[in-house]
């Protein structure tokens, strides 16, 4: 049998083993946005009588949400629902709210909602749905009512006891029931009314008629007929009043959510109150939506850490039902609270806009799946548009709606473009901006502030850069801490001369507040073994799993390129120098295999060169994230220490467009102190820090193995 004969490792390696590294111009290494384009000197120039608002100009980078928002909003009919996914600052909660509006302007008002008490059934309640304004309307009326009964019913009991009659009390009854029905008479619930009314006049003659005097009581015992036990039952709830918006459909954001406040409550009673139990209920945002739009944050009510999963599954079974009952959810007992019996479910049409992180979404979706079913209408919230002229002028716009908002300067031409390459830098990509916009606004408070500093009547280019640099300095303390002592050689990192075995890799750390970059030594030893290559860190639980899938590819590629027909005969240990808190993350599987490469091959790598890079099967080098604040903080370590025009970053090729690096640093590379070169492949990045070819090192290594494979076999024990 023959066996397959494996092609040669040159063969196997990139076609063009001549393939240099590129060393990049300074016009690479930004995005660089012409004030001209923009066409105006100022953002006061975008401000005319039909300008759109700033939140108008934040939906045009939104355009495939807007879409979305606009058609599920809408949908009248129950059970579509609209869920806004989208990270934090997108503007999900300001857009949506507009929408809302805009779309509650072109619907019906809500109607006022009240409870009455049912004389029929043992008091309870009985609610009813009237237009906009009616409901207090009934209430002012019905407490008129009250207050003549109030003057008049001594009278009448002083005529009930002298002539044991009630007719007069029956001339007065019916003379304010007229006034009574005259005052709603506009409402279209006529006969339910009527037949209230006619209850009404039957309680008052029925209860009058069954009081007696308390004998030798000189007041006829009239107080304990004068309370609010007897004048409460005629009184009027209104529990739901849409006067605030007459004009249109109502919309609520509900920001703190919580049991009482979606679905409302009953007040306590004491002891001694008298209230009947009617007038103690409470509607919450559900109620007060209805007909109309209720927003709120899947966040806010996961971190109900008390009530996350009731309310959850509260608002479920109010989803499935479209139905409300009034509860007392203060509690888990009666005592002090009393309790309303028999309450109805009262109807509830409102159209629920829930907005999430898709982390939050999906991890929920997991868990009740089957709540999400009641949100057919997903509006996908992009957290990043492409670069255009059309984007840029909608920020300009933006920018400049802001500045009448705030009442502050507006920006320059110039200023407006330092804006857009932060918005830039935010998403790391020449080709992007990024959408939040919440960030936005806090980077012209903060221009603006500049400004007013120099007492500025516009804010310049010049204050948007020392507003950025201000914030950068407020939260570099621990990025300097560990600068000054990688200058004072308490961590070991060497950025002159060259070394074998070892190699600067670049971190990205990220403290929420505080994102930067810094380099870390990586080493590599190689000698005679069968152990293959394991890493320190990982052997002590020290890495991630992205770290040693990084380290798996990279193994990979050794025996792809060292083992086709004889195993490595290697042992080689790679190790974060000084490194404690642990890594992950596979951009450094680049510096990593050119460590372990030096080593074997005995060959120095140029130190004043960090390096980041991830690396596939196939010796492919991929993009990597962190690359502008991992290139900035190297650099700001060269040059603490000394730059000498040897130092820079080796970094992929595919990452060029995210490249938006500061001004100095790009000053640097133009003054020759400093450069930047990216590889496509790891024969590039060889060349680039060896001065040899991938085929020389390749060379060497296999020379190296073929004495690690003598040794092994010397050291085998001899058999007799």
């Amino acid at each position: 049998m023959h066996k397959l004969q494996m092609p040669k490792l040159q063969s196997l390696k990139l076609q063009n083993s001549e393939n240099m590294s590129k060393i990049l111009k300074p016009e690479q290494l930004t995005i660089n946005i012409q004030a001209q384009q923009l066409g105006f000197p100022d953002t006061s120039a975008l401000i005319s009588k039909d300008s759109k608002s700033a939140q108008h100009q934040a939906w045009i980078s939104q355009s495939e949400a807007k879409k979305s928002a606009e058609f599920g909003l809408n949908i009248r009919q129950q059970g579509f629902n609209l869920l806004a996914l989208g990270e934090a600052g997108t503007g999900r909660t300001s857009l949506m709210l507009s929408a809302m509006h805009d779309a509650a302007a072109k619907l019906t008002p809500g109607n006022d909602l009240v409870a009455l008490y049912q004389f029929d059934a043992n008091g309870k309640p009985l609610f009813l749905k009237l237009p906009t304004g009616a409901g207090i309307q009934l209430k002012l009326a019905m407490d008129q009512f009250i207050r003549q009964l109030g003057k008049e019913l001594a009278i009448f009991i002083e005529a009930k006891i002298k002539e044991n009659s009630s007719a007069s009390m029956e001339v007065f009854l019916d003379s304010q029931l007229i006034i009574l029905k005259t005052s709603i008479e506009h409402i279209a619930q006529k006969e339910v009314f009527d037949r209230h009314f006619e209850l009404l006049r039957k309680d008052v003659l029925d209860y009058l008629e069954a009081w007696q005097p308390a004998a030798g009581d000189s007041d006829n015992n009239l107080e304990a007929l004068l309370s609010e036990s007897f004048f409460g039952r005629y009184r009027v709830n209104v529990l739901v009043e849409q006067s605030a918006s007459p004009n249109q459909a109502p919309v609520i954001y509900d920001n703190d959510p919580s049991l009482q406040s979606l679905f409302g409550g009953i007040e306590s009673a004491g002891e001694s109150s008298s209230t009947p139990d009617f007038l103690r209920l409470r509607a919450g945002n559900l109620l007060r939506s209805d007909g109309g739009a209720l927003l709120l944050h899947l966040r806010d009510l996961l971190a109900d850490e008390q009530n996350g999963s009731q309310l959850l599954e509260k608002l479920h079974r109010f989803l499935r039902n479209s139905t409300l009952q009034i509860e007392d959810l203060t509690s888990s007992s009666n005592q002090g609270s009393g309790y309303v019996s028999a309450q109805a479910a009262i109807p509830v049409s409102v159209k629920l806009i829930l907005i999430a992180t898709r982390e939050d979404y999906y991890q929920l979706l997991e868990e009740k799946h089957d709540f999400f079913d009641y949100f057919p209408i997903k509006i996908e919230f992009a957290e990043k548009v492409k670069a255009s002229i059309e984007n840029y002028m909608a920020y300009a716009a933006f920018i400049a709606q802001k500045c009448e908002q705030f009442k502050c300067p507006h920006f320059t031409a110039e200023a407006v473009t330092a804006l857009l390459q932060a918005m830039h830098r935010q998403e790391e990509d020449q080709t992007r901006l990024s959408t939040q916009f919440a960030g936005l606004e806090k980077l012209i408070s903060e221009s603006v502030a500049a400004a007013e500093l120099r007492n500025a009547s516009l804010v310049a280019i010049e204050d948007v850069k020392a507003a950025i640099n201000h914030r950068y300095i407020r939260h570099s303390y621990i990025e300097a801490h560990m600068r000054n002592s990688i200058v004072d050689n308490e961590l070991m990192i060497a950025v002159h001369g060259e070394a074998i075995g070892q190699i600067n890799g670049l971190t990205h750390i990220d403290l929420a507040d505080a994102s930067f970059g810094s380099p870390v030594r990586i080493s590599a030893n190689c000698y005679a073994g069968n152990r293959d290559i394991f890493t320190i860190d990982r052997e002590v639980a020290m890495s991630g799993p992205t770290h040693d899938k990084g380290v798996m590819i990279l193994k990979s590629w050794l025996h792809a390129n060292f083992a086709q027909f004889n195993p490595l005969n290697l042992t080689a240990s790679l190790v974060f120098e000084q490194e404690y808190n642990g890594v992950d993350g596979d951009s450094a599987s680049c510096a990593e295999l050119f460590a372990i490469l030096s080593s074997l091959a005995q060959l120095p790598i140029k130190q004043g060169i960090a390096v980041t890079g991830a690396l596939n099967q196939h010796g492919e080098v991929l993009p990597v994230g962190g690359l502008n604040e991992k290139i900035e903080g190297y650099y700001r370590v060269c040059k603490e220490i000394g730059l000498d025009g040897k130092q820079g970053v080796l970094m992929p090729e595919r990452n060029i467009r995210h490249l938006i690096l500061s001004d100095e640093l790009i000053d640097a590379v133009k003054n020759g102190q400093f450069q930047i070169a990216t590889m496509n492949n790891v024969a590039e990045g060889v060349k680039h820090l060896m001065e040899h070819t991938l085929e020389e090192v390749n060379k060497l290594a296999e020379d190296r193995l073929g004495e690690f494979k003598l040794t092994l076999e010397m050291n085998l024990p001899k058999r007799h």
